[in-house]
């Protein structure tokens, strides 16, 4: 029997994953690389998606390893039958050290191109990528362009982009692989469920602490907030890897037609009761305060690194994801449509922080 190989487990993107990835590859079962640190969370979710997916029982191996490490800390003997892998191990964090992020998102990214090469029946890599291998580029990122001579803002742009030249160019030396780039994702667009409250929840969060009026520097209106859903980016994903022509290509995987970041607030605002003051202050200015100012992060709750993406110059071109979904019935819903219950599930789960691993 053959095997899909996953990374990334028991993430908020490869939990979902899961059961649209046994339930479309008929007699394959699926390996599931868990850091140790993860094995018991790891247990208890497959324990869950089993009980909802009755098709996912006794189809699926937990196997301790570590994308770190060279062959992922795999025994020999793990992995002979894989035809196909499934990366999404990352470090999602911003503000993540630039030794950590090098280690886990090009390293990790080397060592599993390592292991595709190795394997003497190999079908096809699914990357997940991110939009952000963009940087600040000025004007529409197209799923075609990578090199494009862009600045970062952070390390974890930075290492993103560098471990998908490294795919790239595996791709140009004949790797079969497909590359996905979500967008910012956030919860399920049925649900609201989600399993850590980042990127917009700050301001959502922000908002809470100011009973009725919540103040905010002067974000232009054709800043974007290139949000999904992750129901979106997991039907979108399940939809695409089985397809014939998606093989070589790259999906931008995110809203067509994004709400701007002003629109973000505003919709927020309303829906938690707060009047909204736009204050004559440049981004740059409070994203500052906050880098400098002690105490006033946890103040406002709001990181500095989040600011950067309230001046930001990109948006995404989805062309190609569109086109390859059409006849799928998949497509991307509009924020404005279930802004509320992320919003609703958000204060139903305070529990939830900004560190749940993806």
């Amino acid at each position: 029997m053959s095997a899909v190989l996953m990374t990334g487990f028991p993430g908020f993107l490869g939990s979902a994953l899961l059961p649209g990835i046994i339930a479309k590859r008929e007699g394959t079962g699926v390996i599931c690389v868990v850091q140790a640190a993860h094995m018991d969370e790891a247990k208890a979710k497959l324990a869950e998606i089993e009980a909802a997916h009755p098709h996912v029982a006794d189809r699926v191996q937990l196997v301790e390893g570590d994308v770190t490490a060279p062959g992922l800390g795999l025994s020999d003997s793990v992995g002979d039958d894989v035809t196909e892998v499934w990366h999404l191990a990352a470090v999602y964090d911003l503000s993540v050290p630039e030794d950590i992020a090098k280690r886990v998102n090009i390293g990790g990214t080397e060592h599993v191109l390592r292991f595709c090469r190795e394997r003497s029946d190999f079908r096809r890599l699914q990357y997940v990528s991110t939009c952000y291998v963009s940087g600040r580029y000025d004007g529409e990122f197209t799923e075609e362009m990578l090199e494009e001579g862009q600045e970062f803002q952070n390390h974890y742009e930075e290492t993103k982009y560098e471990a998908e030249r490294l795919v790239r160019a595996a791709m140009a030396d004949g790797l079969p692989a497909t590359i996905y780039r979500p967008g910012i994702v956030v919860g399920d667009s049925r649900t609201g469920e989600t399993q850590k409250y980042d990127g917009p929840y700050f301001v959502a969060a922000y908002m809470k602490r100011l009973p009725g009026v919540t103040f905010l520097p002067n974000v232009d209106r054709d800043v974007m907030a290139s949000l999904v859903p992750r129901d979106y980016v997991i039907a979108a994903m399940d939809a695409l890897s089985v397809l014939d022509r998606s093989e070589g290509k790259t999906y931008q995987l995110t809203d067509p037609d994004p709400p701007s970041a002003r629109e973000v607030a505003e919709i927020f605002g309303k829906h938690l009761g707060r009047r909204l003051v736009w204050l004559p202050i440049p981004v740059s200015v409070v994203r500052g305060l906050l880098d400098t100012v002690p105490g006033m992060e946890l103040l406002t709750g709001l990181p500095a690194e989040t600011l950067d993406y309230f001046a930001f110059p990109t948006t995404y071109g989805t062309a190609q994801a569109v086109a390859d979904l059409e006849g799928t019935g998949v497509s991307c819903p509009r924020f404005r449509d279930y802004a509320d219950r992320l919003l609703d599930f958000m204060a139903a789960h305070p529990e939830f922080d900004s560190q749940a691993m993806v």
